[in-house]
């Protein structure tokens, strides 16, 4: 699930932490990165526990409906299939998923109403009352709902505020997340009870590419700022913006030390972060650094990528 990119992300922000607080060490800093790949994680697992809570509406909705003096005709042919369906109910019966929600404590730390108050919007859309209008629905179209109400969550502003005050992360990670509740869905209803583990396992060497350029920018940082300076030419390197320099050093790092990755993904990777965690003219000014950077470590030898057309 995780992606170089939100790596990079990860370890931008904890070398600023770094370079804000000096009594930040590197042990301090590689225990802070990793709780921020598990917070992935578990961003992943409370999505998932959230959707599930929010379906579970539907059979209150049911029993509220039946129980009406005057049922309409509509409460009449009302189920809750938007719960009971097979892809739901894979979720619900799965008992390592429910061990691990009752070990992060996802139940008892989430306000019951934060999950009526989703269904109900969510039951006065197009898309839902079509979906249980429907007398015969398949699984293709249990699928589509529920990714509508995916959809409907990751557009409420209700939602964003819930996720970001739980997990500070949210704003980075939520495409990543999506990515992955949607892969989850569709690979529904299954009999692997441990599928969630596949997104841990398919990261390590992304998590370990994060460790490692945590490692290699404290390592060379000195040294690193010094290959900077003269490319600033006029500019005082200290008047700099501290997450631009911050971005040049960790590109910087990854031309001398990650033969595998090309020189041109490095900045191109670099570039975009900067025009998102920094300032409106960071995007130009760390290209034009980073492409005389590139050009003096190849020229001093200093760059040894493996493979062909990993360089330039």
């Amino acid at each position: 699930m995780l992606s170089r990119r939100s790596v990079r992300i990860k370890v931008l922000q904890i070398f600023y932490a770094m370079n804000r607080d000096e009594s930040v060490k590197l042990p301090d800093a590689k225990r802070t990165y990793q709780r921020s790949v598990q917070g992935t994680y578990d961003l992943f697992l409370y999505n998932l526990f959230c959707f599930v809570e929010i379906t579970k509406h539907a059979v209150q909705d049911e029993e509220r409906r039946k129980s009406k003096h005057l049922p309409s005709d509509e409460d009449k042919t009302f189920t809750a299939k938007l719960y009971d369906n097979a892809i739901i109910q894979s979720l619900v019966d799965n008992k390592a998923l429910n061990k691990l929600y009752d070990k992060l404590s996802f139940r008892s730390t989430t306000d019951a109403d934060f999950f009526k108050k989703l269904y109900i919007e969510f039951s006065k859309s197009d898309a839902y009352k079509a979906y249980v209008s429907k007398a015969d629905t398949q699984l293709a179209d249990d699928l589509e709902v529920l990714l509508e109400l995916f959809r409907l969550c990751r557009r409420s502003e209700y939602y964003n505020e819930v996720m970001e005050e739980k997990y500070i992360n949210w704003i980075d990670d939520k495409s990543l997340v999506v990515g992955a509740i949607k892969k989850s869905l569709k690979a529904q209803p299954s009999d692997v009870e441990y599928f969630y583990e596949v997104y841990f396992e398919e990261a390590v060497p992304v998590k370990d590419f994060g460790a490692d350029l945590l490692d290699q920018a404290f390592e060379l940082d000195e040294e690193i700022l010094e290959l900077i300076k003269p490319i600033l030419d006029n500019w005082d390197h200290e008047r700099v913006a501290i997450m631009d320099l911050i971005i040049m050093k960790l590109a910087t790092a990854e031309f001398l030390g990650f033969p595998t990755i090309p020189t041109k993904v490095t900045i191109n990777e670099y570039v975009d972060i900067a025009k998102s965690y920094s300032t409106a003219k960071s995007k130009e000014f760390v290209n034009g650094v980073l492409d005389t950077m590139m050009k003096n470590l190849q020229d001093a030898g200093k760059i040894n990528k493996e493979g062909r057309g990993l360089v330039g």
